[in-house]
């Protein structure tokens, strides 16, 4: 695949309809990401695009922020022209900082832009320290099919030293509205915290029988740079004792009718995050708001986007037309890389073809990084199926770095 530059939204446009509907079909699934820049708090591990909300109880621009995603979409439409998005996430930052007026403006100018599937996946992330019963009700009825709240742990100890806004009682309260008002959500939890026992992360777990999430993340904490653990490291369980967290994670989640189908990922049968298994699975995905990235798919090559991280820049840049900090095309020798870094968090593994298929590439290209990792007992194949072994699994970023451009 040769680097060119990014075509001109007037030919993109023409290159994307002048084809048959075959043409468009033979590209990724389209996801859509709304990237919402505003918490309440910035949390000392988090290395996200957020930024403390500018209103002193956590409000925020909507009303101008609305009009640059607005301008922002309307910029990027030639790109994706015929494609229809099968998802759309809403992430951040705190999206549930969001109005249900702002939100519902907002699903309004999408749905006049976009296809749509009919039963596209809507997840919306939330807080608990931004939960009100009539605001997520009216979430519900705007057009969001899925929450995801962001819990991190029932433990008000963990809680306080993790930086979250919201104390147990709140994280136990919003559990309890997403239960009662969404038939599919998502409670994140961390794991590996400051000084945290198995006996506090098996009550994290029981208290996960209470409400019965649907589908549950849980993720490893770890020390990102540019954040305040970094420049203040807490203690954290070594490598050891986290593996043995892991273990149990996996045991009482496994009791409770949960599968383990993804590296942070655990769901209820037809319960499964279709927005990430896109990413997951090399789809493409269009990302508009501060910060916000994509990745597209044309019959000739692959872009990557960044929009602006600053809001207020990123305001500006939207409303004058060009939103983008960053656009590149892959190169070829960043391809087999860019696939296997998602691919391989999947348990079940992904089909051979669809590194062909998604990436234009040729498995040929691949046998030599495939072999040393079968060598190394990091993945299993077949004629149809490459999957991670257990080990692989556990050693995920020794298993990728075969996959790293010589």
């Amino acid at each position: 695949m040769i680097p060119i530059k990014l075509i001109s939204s007037t030919t993109s446009l023409k290159s994307q309809t002048s084809g048959n509907s075959s043409g468009l079909a033979s590209l990724p699934p389209l996801s859509l990401y709304v990237h919402i820049p505003w918490c309440i708090r910035k949390c000392p591990y988090c290395d996200f695009n957020s930024h403390e909300a500018p209103g002193a109880s956590g409000d925020i621009p909507e009303a101008d922020y609305l009009k640059a995603l607005e301008a922002d979409l309307d910029a990027a439409l030639p790109l994706i022209w015929g494609r229809k998005v099968v998802t759309v996430f809403f992430g951040g930052g705190t999206p549930s900082l969001l109005s249900a007026a702002a939100l519902d403006q907002l699903l309004a100018m999408l749905r006049a832009r976009l296809p749509l599937l009919a039963d596209a996946e809507i997840t919306l992330e939330a807080n608990p320290g931004t939960f009100e019963v009539a605001k997520f009700k009216s979430y519900r009825q705007s057009g969001i099919t899925r929450l995801s709240v962001g819990i991190q742990s029932f433990n008000e100890r963990h809680l306080k030293a993790l930086g979250r806004v919201h104390d147990a009682a709140q994280a136990r309260a919003a559990a309890d509205i997403a239960a009662t008002t969404f038939d599919t959500f998502n409670l994140d939890l961390m794991f590996a915290l400051p000084g945290q026992t198995s006996d506090e992360l098996a009550e994290d777990l029981r208290q996960l029988r209470v409400f019965s999430p649907p589908h549950v993340s849980l993720y490893h904490l770890t020390i990102e740079p540019n954040t305040v653990f970094a420049k203040f490291p807490p203690t954290i369980p070594d490598d050891d004792a986290a593996a043995e967290l892991q273990a149990l994670i996996e045991s009482e989640l496994g009791s409770q009718g949960y599968e383990h189908y993804e590296t942070s990922a655990h769901a209820k049968p037809g319960h499964r995050a279709r927005h990430n298994e896109n990413y997951w699975r090399f789809g493409d995905y269009l990302g508009i708001g501060a910060g916000a990235h994509s990745k597209l798919s044309f019959h000739d090559r692959i872009i990557r986007q960044a929009r602006y991280k600053q809001p207020a820049q990123y305001m500006r840049s939207a409303l004058a037309g060009n939103a983008l900090a960053e656009d590149r095309v892959l190169d070829r020798a960043d391809l087999p890389f860019e696939f296997m870094m998602n691919a391989l968090r999947l348990t079940e593994g992904v089909p051979l073809q669809d590194f062909a298929l998604r990436t234009g590439a040729n498995l040929l290209e691949i046998e030599a990084p495939l072999r040393a990792a079968e060598a190394r007992g990091l993945i299993t194949r077949d004629a149809f199926t490459l999957k991670p072994t257990p080990k692989g699994a556990l050693f995920l970023n020794d298993l990728l770095q075969l996959f790293l451009p010589a």
